[in-house]
């Protein structure tokens, strides 16, 4: 592959990749110092026939009919079931909403609260894979592109007779600095 082929494929990637790479790179920044995005929350009383188990199906097939009722779309991500003592609830979160299905005091009766992301919260939400499996193929795609670029500008730079020295001290210096700040969090 000649030099200009390489420099080519770089900065297609670059351009290409630039508003998921600029997305993931102010959301982490960001939710470092604690800066999530917010919720907008609904809570509804459910009525049950029957008392509430921590079954995960059952549980998830109660809260997709109570959000049928209700007309609401379902969570892109994945239900889970946390227990915690003997407290139990279905936590189902995506991009755009979060819903929590539990029981109250009374044993017949369910609270769902559904949060709804704000548009910041959202891109959060994307960044920690909470969204579908298009937004999932599309961030595995970043990835790999992310990979290729830093190979190719390694490459680029290595075939600069005046860049070659200065590019191996700074991989080393990268490699020393990360391996300290590590040891130091």
């Amino acid at each position: 592959m000649t030099r200009l082929q390489l420099m080519t494929i770089h900065a297609l990637l670059a351009a290409f990749i630039f508003p998921v790479a600029t997305m993931f790179m102010l959301t982490g920044a960001l939710y470092t110092w604690g800066i999530k995005g917010s919720y907008q929350e609904e809570s509804y009383k459910i009525q049950l026939a029957t008392e509430m188990n921590p079954d995960l199906n059952e549980l998830i097939e109660l809260t997709e009919a109570e959000l049928k009722k209700r007309e609401l779309s379902y969570p892109s991500g994945k239900a889970k079931l946390k227990n915690y003592g003997n407290h139990f609830m279905l936590e189902w979160t995506g991009s755009s909403k979060d819903v929590i299905l539990e029981p109250t005091d009374n044993k017949l009766t369910a609270k769902l609260t559904v949060k709804h992301t704000s548009w910041y919260r959202n891109l959060v939400q994307l960044h920690k894979a909470k969204g579908g499996t298009a937004f999932k193929v599309y961030a595995a795609v970043f990835a790999i592109a992310i990979g290729l670029l830093l190979i190719s500008g390694l490459f680029l730079a290595w075939q600069s007779p005046k860049l070659k020295q200065l590019t191996l001290l700074t991989f080393f210096i990268g490699i020393g600095s990360f391996i300290v700040i590590v040891g130091l969090s």
